[in-house]
């Protein structure tokens, strides 16, 4: 099976998992390979709507159920959930609206929304909503710099496990960026 072929089969999903664990990098890999014409940049958009949506409904259900757990209790005390608790109750629709868009809130802000009196409708709506202009958003960022990449690239069309390696690298670079930021904030 080609390299174009399995992209094809599994890397919308890829995107959509991508999405949902680590963020950014993978949505924006996701819009950079559908301007290459991997798959329609419509399809990338999809699954880095749903793959985002369906792990923050995940993450604020986990909140919800285990509030009382001595996990979530310990991440309470952390200070990037603090940071969110504050933000939330000043502002909770905006909050929820914008806590993807804010780096190194991004991963505790729907646990701690879980533990919060913010209804689970409200949250549904509000993160429908944020998960489709984020996932447009980036993924057509990652699609508009698509050629600037090429040029940057010498106009680059890896084949094979060329390929591979470039997206592995691009999300592992991006995922520990990620990592290092949080860390970072945390110690603050």
């Amino acid at each position: 099976m080609s390299i174009e072929a399995l992209v094809a089969r599994y890397g919308l999903l890829a995107i959509g998992v991508g999405a949902g664990i680590e963020g950014e990098a993978a949505v924006v890999a996701g819009g950079l390979l559908a301007h290459q014409g991997l798959f329609p940049l419509g399809g990338a958009m999809a699954a880095a709507v749903l793959g985002s949506f369906a792990a923050d409904q995940g993450w604020f259900a986990v909140g919800r159920r285990f509030r009382e757990a001595h996990w979530v209790v310990r991440a309470r005390g952390t200070a990037a959930f603090a940071r969110a608790l504050r933000a939330l109750e000043r502002h909770p629709v905006g909050f929820v609206f914008a806590f993807r868009f804010v780096y190194g809130l991004r991963t505790v802000s729907p646990i701690a929304i879980g533990t919060s009196a913010v209804p689970a409708r409200l949250f549904l709506l509000v993160n429908a909503a944020a998960a489709l202009v984020w996932g447009v958003l980036f993924s057509a960022i990652g699609y508009l710099f698509g050629g600037a990449f090429e040029r940057v690239a010498g106009r680059l069309r890896p084949h094979g496990t060329t390929l591979w390696w470039i997206v592995a690298a691009l999300v592992a670079a991006g995922a520990i960026g990620a990592w290092l930021w949080r860390r970072r904030c945390a110690s603050r």
